[in-house]
């Protein structure tokens, strides 16, 4: 039985950088992964998938919709969906090859198959053959991620009513397409297919989309979806039940008022957030605690009850992002070592691309109301920058929360080009704790649409933006 320092079982973003990671600090480390490629769901059919069909399409719905403005004329553009797709795949495929090489770079053992535990030291490895390899490991990190929840007396059938999976790989694109559930996933893949021709029905139990931000991010963009596609938005309606017949599919629910109500679809993504993958693990034979929701508890230390078992990702407590489960993954492994790394959670960002792009990071204005926290808002809408007017992207804004008697920036909260990328010097600036001020006395190119954060930090500090 071949022996290890440390091994993964899973091989997503949080398992495959802890890998690495321990690796590099000198661990023989193993990689178990059930499925053929590596890169877990995010790699394969999740964030990176994704990304290449909202790219696609946006492509298409400029073409449309912006060329003859910008000048440029075109005969009429016609939807491929698939050559799309296997522009996704090629994407997915040399993504998931760079995992390979990394591996072999970094001299990690990677096994294919069903890891289990046997006893917290001896992991079984079922391959696809029917056969069975069991190795040895010092310590084990759990990384095996999420997969789609669903509602109770929905029957997913991957053909018309289907999950976040089958919508990457549609052969055709939806007349209308039915979302149940106004988070990330579901309006990610709603803007591609409203792009190009859908018309989108986006059903939410809750008051408002993306529930867990900004208030004023989810008002944003519940207008702009609205406005630039065919989105409509049926909140707080509680889905009652989903048929399918022939192409045809029904969704059920009932209203605020308790009325029930019924939209009639082609497809109907179920899109209602994500639930640990933990089956088949042999938790229970090592004694390894998990909570109500399948999320196994771990302390401040990501180690679960028994020791030398830990687990990072989707599969424990917090938000499910890639990056989330990396800097889990780099955290452990350094513990491990003898380091002393640190997350600060309230600093990982959330990102949704849509477009305009959503991000933000910190406190919401909500939190520090409950808080009973006194702060300052200072606010910069695109439309009066520059940049964004020269590249027709002016729906949107910049928030900056700060403490009214510090100035320490709390949150940040954007809506609008680019900003999954801007959001980085949020986090910059508020791991250092820095003020409004200190930001808005930092150089930033111009024109660029960085420049909307400082004047966003003007507006919170002094209420003296330049541009407003």
């Amino acid at each position: 039985m071949e022996k290890f320092d440390v091994t993964v079982i899973g091989s997503g973003p949080g398992g495959y950088v802890a890998a690495i990671r321990c690796a590099q600090l000198g661990f023989k480390t193993a990689l178990i992964e059930k499925y053929e490629t590596l890169g877990g769901t995010c790699l394969n059919v999740g964030c990176i998938p994704s990304k290449a069909l909202l790219d696609s399409s946006e492509h298409y719905y400029n073409a449309v919709h912006h060329f003859q403005e910008h000048g440029i004329d075109i005969k009429s553009p016609k939807v491929n969906l698939e050559q799309m797709i296997a522009r996704k795949a090629g994407v997915v495929k040399m993504t998931c090859d760079g995992i390979n090489f990394l591996m072999k770079k970094n001299k990690i053992t990677v096994y294919t198959g069903h890891g289990s535990f046997v006893t917290k030291n001896t992991i079984e490895i079922a391959k696809a053959d029917g056969t069975k390899e069991q190795i040895e490991s010092s310590k084990t990190i759990i990384a095996t991620g999420s997969k789609p929840s669903s509602l109770p007396g929905i029957e997913i059938d991957k053909k018309r009513v289907i999950t976040s999976t089958e919508a990457l790989v549609l052969k055709e694109v939806p007349k209308h397409l039915i979302i149940i559930g106004g988070g990330v996933i579901g309006l990610e893949l709603g803007s591609v297919y409203g792009r190009l021709g859908s018309k989108v029905t986006v059903v939410e139990f809750m008051d408002r989309i993306i529930a867990g931000m900004d208030g004023g991010l989810s008002k944003e963009l519940q207008r702009v979806l609205k406005k630039n596609l065919e989105f409509e938005f049926l909140l707080k309606h509680k889905v009652t039940g989903v048929s399918s017949k022939g192409k045809e599919v029904v969704v059920t629910a009932t209203n605020a008022k308790d009325e029930p109500v019924e939209i009639k679809g082609d497809y109907c993504l179920v899109a209602v957030g994500r639930k640990p993958y933990t089956e088949g693990l042999g938790l229970d034979k090592i004694g390894v605690k998990v909570d109500n929701r399948g999320k196994i508890e771990v302390d401040d230390h990501l180690q679960t009850n028994v020791e030398g078992i830990y687990a990072i990702g989707d599969v424990i407590k917090g938000a499910m992002l890639a990056h989330k489960a990396e800097e889990e993954g780099v955290f452990v492994a350094e513990q491990l070592a003898g380091q002393k790394p640190h997350i600060n959670y309230n600093l990982i960002p959330g990102v949704v691309y849509t477009w305009p792009e959503v991000a933000a990071v910190g406190y919401t204005e909500e939190q520090l109301k409950e808080q009973g926290k006194k702060y300052k808002v200072g606010s910069f809408p695109f439309k009066a920058s520059g940049r964004a007017r020269a590249s027709m992207d002016t729906d949107g804004f910049v928030k900056v929360l700060a403490d009214e008697a510090t100035d320490e920036i709390l949150g940040v909260h954007m809506i609008g080009p680019r900003t999954a990328d801007m959001i980085a010097e949020a986090v910059t600036a508020m791991e250092y704790r820095a003020s409004a001020e200190d930001v808005s006395r930092m150089s930033h190119a111009h024109p660029t649409f960085t420049e909307s954060m400082k004047e966003a930090c003007l507006d919170a500090t002094a209420k003296r933006p330049i541009h407003i």
